[in-house]
């Protein structure tokens, strides 16, 4: 008579003997919990500590104890379904008497214990070692920024310190290195855990309005991802250089989902739904050419020729900081002059116009440090972003960081910036404060109650 590979029962036993040993890491894990917030110190301010798990106050000392609870509870529920798993592996065996003539491969009884056993154990524990208690430095907490601020875990990976693997400092003469991601981020963490929330090397959501609404609202820079970015699925190489400038992309490259217009035909400035409304003719070819080569009737209309030939060779690189399609880097590469050009896709794909035309949009908000090293730009132009809507503050930031990327000798053109007549005095203050040389200053009417301001200034040397 032929013996079964299972003995009668056998797998019925080692499923009850799993159950035991579950029921045991609960009591466990939910002993660790307690000693490692008695050993925190939590228990020793009772009204605080009640305050935490009654919602009334979520942050103690600096430190997310909601945070931590969501943790503990996750992995609570993640061992409460892998033991209901189990149990109720059990009653179907129970109901099948005749165990031992069940036909179970040991494949099966292999693939079985991994997937239903091993891998939630092994979720579990992976969720438990990445709940982080504060260490407790002279009686305060001391925790790594952030961590314990998110739940969901690609943040949480992200925002670990990553230590060397040989146990040195690294090439910058450090030991861990701390991946950036602005603080705004925790005033928005529904948003950005929508945003972090993918399958690790598949590909995106087509979610890139997200990213912009976190950075312009102060989460940025923003995390880096590990998924696949998506491209438009038609599209096309793009126009060779001696035409990409002065010529309309194929739309066919743009992913336009997210735009009132479905192609760069709509966005003629007849049309309400362009998008940026400042950006008058952004995307009309023939207004774009007149810009800064034409002579105008109007005092702050400098010419771009007239502007290089106050430093005649000097200027080689420099930024456009504003909103447009890159027509002035455009301009200023047929002087040989390399203008990295600022853009946000704000309601219309500014971005990917700067590129097909083969220039180089640097995708940045008002709120960020300009990613450039001190005294390197020989100059700096701005136009139609930066206006009087902002705040003198804000503003004074910004100019100093201008400042900070401006080379001695650089120039800082100013061109046609807008503001109220009884303002004028304020922000002609702010760009004057570096007391910078006055090549050209001009002022002149925009409306009854407006005024245009083009200025182009010289950083001094300021040599110490």
């Amino acid at each position: 008579m032929k013996t079964s590979c299972f003995p009668k029962y056998r797998l019925g036993r080692v499923l009850g003997l799993l159950q035991i040993v579950l029921g045991a890491l609960v009591i466990i894990v939910s002993v660790s919990s307690l000693y490692r917030f008695y050993s925190a110190g939590f228990f020793m301010h009772n009204g605080d500590i009640c305050k935490q798990f009654y919602g009334v106050k979520d942050i103690y000392e600096g430190f997310d104890v909601m945070a931590l609870s969501a943790r503990v509870d996750q992995v609570l529920e993640k061992m409460l379904s892998l033991q209901e798993t189990l149990e109720s592996t059990v009653e179907q065996l129970e109901k099948n008497k005749d165990l031992a003539k069940t036909n179970i491969s040991m494949l099966d009884y292999k693939n079985f214990i991994q997937q239903q056993v091993i891998q939630p154990l092994y979720t579990a524990h992976i969720t438990l070692r990445q709940i982080r208690v504060p260490r407790i430095e002279n009686g305060t907490t001391k925790e790594d920024p952030l961590i314990n601020d998110f739940v969901t875990e690609e943040i949480r990976k992200y925002i670990t310190p990553k230590e060397t693997r040989v146990g040195k400092k690294n090439i910058y003469g450090i030991e861990k290195i701390y991946n950036t991601i602005g603080h705004g981020c925790v005033s928005m963490k529904k948003e950005l855990e929508e945003y972090m929330d993918y399958d690790i090397g598949s590909f995106c959501k087509d979610d890139w309005n997200i990213a912009q609404n976190l950075m312009i609202k102060g989460c940025d820079p923003l995390p880096r991802r590990r998924c696949l970015t998506r491209a438009s699925k038609l599209f096309q190489k793009p126009y060779p250089i001696n035409e990409s400038l002065w010529k309309i992309p194929d739309g066919r490259n743009v992913r336009w989902s997210h735009y009132s217009c479905r192609n760069f035909d709509c966005l003629s400035s007849k049309n309400p739904k362009r998008g940026y409304s400042k950006c008058t003719g952004c995307f009309e070819i023939e207004k774009e050419k007149l810009k800064w080569v034409i002579n105008t009737t109007i005092l702050t209309d400098f010419l771009i020729e007239d502007v290089l030939r106050v430093k005649p060779g000097e200027i080689r690189v420099g930024l456009d900081f504003g909103i447009g399609t890159g027509t002035f880097a455009a301009r200023m590469r047929e002087h040989n002059v390399t203008i990295v050009s600022t853009a946000l896709n704000l309601g219309a794909p500014f971005n990917e116009m700067i590129a097909l035309r083969g220039l180089i949009p640097l995708y940045v908000t008002l709120n960020q440090r300009l990613p450039f090293f001190d005294n390197t730009m020989d100059l700096i132009h701005t136009t139609g972003f930066m206006d009087g809507w902002i705040d003198l503050q804000l503003m004074d930031f910004i100019l100093f960081d201008w400042d900070r990327v401006l080379r001695p000798g650089g120039l800082l053109w100013v061109d046609r910036f807008f503001c109220s007549r009884k303002d004028l005095d304020d922000y002609m203050y702010m760009f004057l404060q570096f007391r910078y040389k006055k090549h050209k200053w001009a002022i002149s009417s925009k409306s009854k109650d407006e005024v245009f301001l083009s200025a182009l200034l010289e950083k001094p040397p300021r040599s110490l």
